[in-house]
């Protein structure tokens, strides 16, 4: 009897949880069909709206670029004509290019020329030569500045103070030596001002960097590398065309920041040789070792 209605008992659950059983796998197979519908609604919308933003991000650069190209040739127009203008327009003209194009090219041979332009043609009006060269320097200036700015956020900075004497020539013994590190790797920069030129504003440097590494066993410093180079610095060399190639794919370069009577304000840059210029290819040796240690690391 008792078997019987166990029988019983499991007999009328049977019947009572086949048809539950059958529902509840229906609903979880709807369930799992508009999950599955509405992800893939989700990702289709996703795809269509990259799609357009990358179109749309696509008409904007080629407009964008024709105009700039429009824009260089009609301005270098006006420096290559041989029906010269005012030195006001040209000062207009290069004002526009290196607002414009400051990341591209090498505008200091542009600078130069017209300040010989500016010195040549105003000789006698000392107070308008004054305010066109004075008007010049805030133009580079204002480049170095920016082009300072992007470097040392993807990179390293620091600042120095350079004092002149009473003649205006600065101590050719004194050695400012700093150390920056950038992606793991450090390096001493040691910088001597060989010359002071006061009339044009520019310093005469030799620069040397070393490239150092932690030993970890015996705590001393040992040196790798050491690159040296003599130049000079003006207002008109600017950091992400006008710098020297370091190992690994890194750059450095000085700005001349202010110059004084009594002084000169210089700033090194330590960056990344990504954010150089644009004309400013790396080696493909180097390209094939970030792509080795990117694998390496991988």
């Amino acid at each position: 009897m008792d078997d019987e209605r166990k029988r019983d008992t499991w007999g009328k659950w049977s019947v009572i949880l086949q048809p539950l059983g059958s529902l509840m796998t229906a609903m979880a197979i709807a369930f799992i069909g508009i999950y599955s519908t509405g992800r893939l609604e989700k990702s289709q919308e996703r795809e269509t709206r990259s799609r357009l933003y990358i179109e749309l991000m696509s008409k904007r650069e080629e407009s964008e670029s024709s105009l700039r190209k429009d824009m260089f040739r009609s301005i270098m127009d006006a420096f290559l004509s041989p029906n010269a203008a005012d030195l006001d327009a040209k000062l207009l003209k290069l004002e526009l290019l290196t607002y414009n194009f400051h990341e591209s090219l090498n505008l200091k041979p542009l600078f130069m020329d017209l300040k010989r332009q500016i010195e040549r043609e105003t000789a006698k009006a000392s107070i308008e030569r004054s305010q066109f060269l004075d008007r010049l320097n805030r133009a580079a200036k204002e480049i170095s500045r920016k082009q300072t700015a992007v470097l040392k956020a993807g990179g390293a900075a620091l600042g120095r103070t350079i004092n002149f004497d009473a003649n205006g020539n600065a101590n050719r013994s004194a050695v400012y030596e700093d150390t920056l590190t950038l992606a793991g790797v450090t390096r001493q920069f040691s910088i001597r001002v060989l010359n002071v030129n006061q009339e044009t504003k520019e310093l005469e440097v030799f620069l040397t960097v070393n490239t150092i590494t932690q030993v970890q066993v015996d705590h001393t410093n040992s040196k790798l590398e050491s690159i040296s180079a003599s130049f000079v610095v003006g207002f008109f060399d600017f950091p992400m065309i006008d710098n020297m190639r370091l190992s690994g794919d890194q750059r450095c370069a000085l700005v001349l920041k202010e110059f004084k009577k009594t002084s000169a304000d210089i700033i090194l840059v330590y960056f990344p040789g990504s954010h150089a210029s644009l004309k400013e290819k790396p080696y493909y040796q180097e390209v094939l070792d970030k792509l080795k240690e990117e694998s390496d690391e991988k």
